[in-house]
């Protein structure tokens, strides 16, 4: 049985299994390959990943709040996951060498790309961690005529600029000056939630002016900024988006064959 797994801690909530699981089973895969939750705290992220090939694991993909962890255990790296200081799939060589990517940027572009142009476009990041540092790389590479960078914690976006791009915002931003705008932190994962929760938004109509909004947070409901972007009539990108376009190019790294999409979307769209 050839075997592949998501790597967090924690990870309970991942939706990766059943996305890849149905991929492997569209592809024919399904009787001798295996994706599995992998629950596994910072103190034994690289111990438990160097044993992984020796299990029959043939790559992983990394989640909160591995990924910077993945880039540095790695062997070899992408330039894209080197630049962006942050790598979400892991593949294993026979030989005992690890190659790091980051597959959040590509699907990223992909999926903003298909609503809004990017290039010269304003955007505006929310977060500072791993999917903050993909969504900063991929709009500067794709062109962004500027992209601003905001966390609470305002010296994790002034360190996030410095390494990957883009200009910090130590005041809460104006939403309604940028074109796009992304969430990348967790606001919005919790039940109840409301646009409230978010430091930059008094209300939906800071929106309207918007030409995109994405949010990297995924859960069984919309999330409050997706909804109020809606209603705002601003065309959004969520968060099961996000994860099934980066699955599909992890899974063609783990497996050498072309992405099922329309299986893995069903697996969380259904």
């Amino acid at each position: 049985m050839k075997r592949l797994g998501v790597v967090g801690w924690p990870v309970a909530h991942s939706r990766s299994p059943a996305i890849q699981n149905a991929a492997l089973r569209a592809a024919g895969l399904g009787d001798s390959w295996r994706y599995q939750l992998l629950p596994v705290p910072p103190e034994l992220f690289d111990e438990t990943v160097r044993a992984l090939p020796g299990l029959g694991f043939r790559g992983v993909n990394a989640t909160i709040p591995h990924k910077a962890a993945a880039l540095a255990l790695a062997t070899e790296a992408t330039e894209r996951a080197t630049a962006i200081g942050a790598a979400n799939t892991l593949t294993f060589d026979r030989d005992g060498a690890i190659h790091a990517d980051n597959t959040d940027a590509p699907a990223f572009t992909s999926a903003l790309a298909a609503i809004v142009p990017i290039s010269g476009c304003r955007a505006v990041v929310m977060g500072a961690g791993g999917a903050a540092r993909a969504a900063v790389w991929a709009l500067l590479d794709a062109g962004a005529g500027e992209v601003r960078v905001w966390n609470r914690t305002a010296a994790r976006a002034q360190q996030l600029c410095t390494e990957v791009g883009g200009t910090p915002v130590a005041e809460t931003p104006l939403v309604s000056r940028f074109d796009v705008i992304v969430n990348a932190t967790s606001i919005g994962l919790r039940e109840g939630g409301s646009l409230a929760d978010f430091p930059a938004f008094a209300h939906q109509q800071q929106l309207m002016s918007c030409r995109a909004v994405v949010d990297f947070v995924y859960a069984e409901r919309e999330t409050p900024l997706l909804e109020a972007a809606r209603h705002a009539g601003v065309p959004t990108v969520d968060g099961l988006e996000l994860l099934v376009g980066q699955g599909a190019l992890a899974f063609e790294l783990f497996t050498g064959q072309p992405a099922p999409l329309e299986a893995m979307q069903a697996a969380v769209r259904p």
